[in-house]
């Protein structure tokens, strides 16, 4: 079966006499397309950015280049081939990838060292700020996640055991993505692994639908530095008797005709129990009374909405002979 030849210039999208400025240009812009971290989970971005990468490594080393231009992708036999010993070019080179991921950097490696251009890399993809072993402090991402609770503990607050994803720093590379210059096949050169951690959270007594509440430094893990925020976006359950109107609530109570037309009391529902409700005479059907604090507590204060209850006038039934008499007197009296 024959071996496909490795066409590096085709690769990067370059002719064979592109210049050093050419080349670099090519691989920025490829690198910038196929990095692991800008596809996460795209194996076929992850291949591609493995061919890119090689591709540079050689082309961009003058020794390496010319030795690939004349052996092909066999350039690294060239001295046996040529039957001089050792090879290598020695020398730095500076490169620029501050615009590629920010940070407006310039990377200075040795083309013949051996591990000039894994360095580069290094610090390009994994943030690296000088040596291979430190990685270059960030911060972890914020996560957002999303809560649903009853009414009566959005009245109370309440707490949740969440279970997240997330992602760890790779235990086998330490977050650097590479080992003896290969790409860490446990992280396939992220640095990082997914990872399930469970956290138990408060949320606070006047949340809402919408709310979205802070929990600090339970996001995400940072490299080296604090760990993002986690923000729980709330949603609260509709409830069977109480209709919220923001720090309001509203609830609907049964009167019997007798009590509305002669006065009395009735017992109001709240998320704290009963309360007595006086009813002067002749309350209409509809009306609203007010119970001042009765109602949700405003999240981070220590104020309260009130409660308001709207009457609903209940009709007797199975009325007695003598009570439909009555209402007939009442009729006559009432001239109806």
């Amino acid at each position: 079966m024959a071996v496909q030849y490795k066409d590096y210039y085709s690769t990067l999208g370059v002719n064979r006499n592109a210049s050093e400025k050419e080349i670099k240009q090519a691989f920025r812009k490829l690198a910038r397309k196929y990095h692991p971290d800008v596809n996460p989970g795209d194996k076929s971005a992850e291949e591609k950015f493995k061919q890119i990468s090689a591709a540079y490594e050689v082309l961009s080393d003058k020794d390496k280049r010319k030795k690939y231009d004349r052996f092909g992708d066999k350039w690294q036999y060239a001295d046996q081939f040529s039957g001089t010993p050792g090879g290598g070019g020695g020398g730095y080179q500076n490169f620029d990838f501050g615009d590629i991921f920010g940070g407006g950097r310039t990377y200075t490696y040795s083309s013949g060292g051996g591990e000039g251009f894994d360095s580069l890399l290094d610090e390009l993809l994994r943030g690296r700020g000088g040596g291979r072993s430190r990685p270059q402090p960030r911060r972890g991402r914020d996560m957002e996640h999303p809560v649903e609770v009853t009414l009566e503990e959005a009245f109370s607050g309440t707490s949740r055991l969440l279970s997240l994803q997330d992602e760890a720093i790779c235990g086998t590379c330490h977050g650097s993505g590479r080992i003896q210059n290969a790409i860490c096949s446990t992280c396939r050169g992220r640095g990082r692994v997914p990872h399930t951690k469970r956290i138990e959270v408060k949320i606070p007594a006047g949340v809402k639908t919408g709310s979205r509440v802070r929990i600090a430094g339970k996001g995400g893990e940072g490299m080296g530095s604090a760990k993002g925020d986690l923000y729980l976006l709330i949603s609260v359950k509709p409830h069977a008797i109480f209709e919220r109107q923001g720090d309001d609530l509203l609830v609907a109570v049964d009167v019997p005709l007798t009590t509305a037309v002669l006065g009395g009391e009735v017992s109001v529902p709240t998320l704290k129990g009963k309360l007595a409700l006086k009813i002067p005479p002749e309350t209409q059907n509809g009306r609203i009374f007010r119970l001042a604090k009765q109602g949700m507590p405003e999240l981070g204060k220590d104020t309260r909405g009130d409660l308001k209850a709207r009457v609903n006038i209940v009709l007797p039934q199975k009325l007695t002979d003598e009570e439909k008499e009555l209402f007939r007197k009442l009729q006559q009296l009432r001239g109806a």
